[in-house]
Order: structure tokens, then C-alpha cells, then sequence
């Protein structure tokens, strides 16, 4: 069994000690290739910030699209609700409409009508005073 494993490890080192060498003799003669390997296993960082960018300036588009949509109906609607009402309350409280139903007039409390009485017939003795006194 240790033979076996013995046997496996000197075929790796082998086989890494050759690729390297290929490495080398590339590297010595001039020519660089730099090959991309993905890992099988790890997806590709890159191309998931790329497209996770992509799709995120897309959404922000769309909901900025909704947003201001939006906006404009609401704001058209309660425009149009407004006239509406508006139009509603001017016919409802239109002097032509009130003209064959006009309401009666209040009776005027006594006691504020004998109070303005008083009041009249006060500045009408100042009057008549402040003319005497002119005239004196």
C-alpha cells in the first residue's frame, strides 16, 4: 500500500515539474499566453457583478417610470375631483337657484333693538350738543 501512494505522489510531481517546464519554455521564448481557467465549481465574479448592475439599473428605471406615472394620474385625477367639486358647490349655492326660496327673515331680539335704540337716540343728543357748543 505505501509503495502505491509513494508511486502516485512521484507521478504528480512529475506531471506538475513537466507543466511548469512547458511554462518556462514559453515564458523563455517570448511567448505569454494567459489562458482563463474558470473554476468549475466558482461561477464567474465578473460576470455576476455585471449583470447584477444591469438588472438593478433596469429596476431602478422601471420604478422610477412607475413612480413618476403615478404621480402624473394622482395628480390629474385630484385636478379633475377638484373642478368637480368646485362645480358642484357653485351650482348648489347659486343665487338663481335660491330665488324662489328665500328664506324668511329672523325676528330681531327685543333687547338688542331697544339697545340700538338707546345707542341712536345717544349720538343724537351728542350731536345736538357738540352743535350748541359750536354755535355758542
Amino acid at each position: 500500500m505505501m509503495y502505491f501512494l509513494l508511486i502516485l505522489f512521484f507521478a504528480s510531481l512529475i506531471g506538475i515539474v513537466i507543466m511548469i517546464g512547458r511554462k518556462l519554455s514559453l515564458v523563455k521564448n517570448g511567448h505569454i499566453t494567459e489562458g482563463y481557467h474558470p473554476h468549475p465549481f466558482m461561477p464567474d465574479l465578473h460576470r455576476i457583478k455585471y449583470l447584477s448592475v444591469k438588472s438593478l439599473k433596469s429596476f431602478v428605471y422601471l420604478v422610477l417610470f412607475v413612480a413618476i406615472r403615478s404621480y402624473f394620474r394622482l395628480s390629474n385625477f385630484l385636478k379633475n375631483k377638484y373642478d368637480e367639486t368646485k362645480i358642484k358647490i357653485k351650482e348648489k349655492y347659486n343665487k338663481s337657484h335660491f330665488i324662489g326660496h328665500l328664506p324668511e327673515r329672523q325676528e330681531v331680539n327685543k333687547f338688542l333693538k331697544v339697545i340700538g335704540d338707546y345707542k341712536n337716540k345717544i349720538s343724537e343728543i351728542k350731536h345736538k350738543v357738540k352743535e350748541e357748543e359750536n354755535n355758542s
